[in-house]
């Protein structure tokens, strides 16, 4: 199997001498891959370590507030307390079972895109596909176990949130600005 490009394998000299060139190009070609690999994969479980790290934090904040655990965080603009939140996001009146179908078949479509992603070598969307589908599973989660989304963050003068909610917002603003910056160098 060649993993050199036409153009490397026209600079190779005829005979013996080529495939020794060749043998050479092949060796420098893939030492850059591995070591690409090496840093970005670092690089990438460090940034994944992080997602995760959310979504645990996530869940324990949503213990706290389930047991009733209180607290201004911003004076009377941002409270910590328990809001049982029936509707999808932001409290948009869409309930049931139908939605709970709608949002499985949503985050299964999304992993789709994930593994598609991660197979292109486009981390920067697989990352901000990451947050999403984890954000709207640990979501999803609360909505079959208890028939609602535990909502923690009441933001005065607007709707209670939690941080999953926040990872499903960055994810899908990072990816649609990955996207634009993939379509302006195409």
């Amino acid at each position: 199997m060649q993993i050199l490009q036409k153009r490397n394998r026209r600079e190779a000299p005829a005979g013996a001498a080529g495939g020794q060139y060749l043998y050479y190009l092949q060796n420098q070609i893939a030492k850059n891959v591995l070591k690409t690999m090496f840093f970005t994969t670092k690089k990438m479980t460090a940034i994944f370590s992080a997602v995760i790290f959310f979504v645990a934090l996530d869940r324990l904040l949503k213990v706290l507030a389930e047991q009733g655990f209180k607290l201004n965080l911003v004076g009377e603009i941002l409270k910590f307390n328990f809001k049982a939140n029936y509707f999808i996001a932001f409290s948009l009146p869409l309930a049931g079972a139908w939605l709970n179908a709608a949002i499985t078949a949503v985050i299964l479509l999304l992993v789709y895109y994930l593994i598609a992603s991660g197979r292109r070598g486009e981390r920067a969307a697989a990352l901000s596909l990451s947050a999403v589908i984890l954000g709207a599973a640990g979501n999803l989660f609360d909505r079959l176990k208890y028939g609602y989304v535990v909502d923690y963050l009441d933001l005065k003068y607007f709707t209670a949130f939690n941080l999953a909610d926040v990872m499903i917002v960055a994810g899908v603003i990072y990816l649609i600005y990955v996207l634009i910056k993939i379509k302006q160098y195409a």
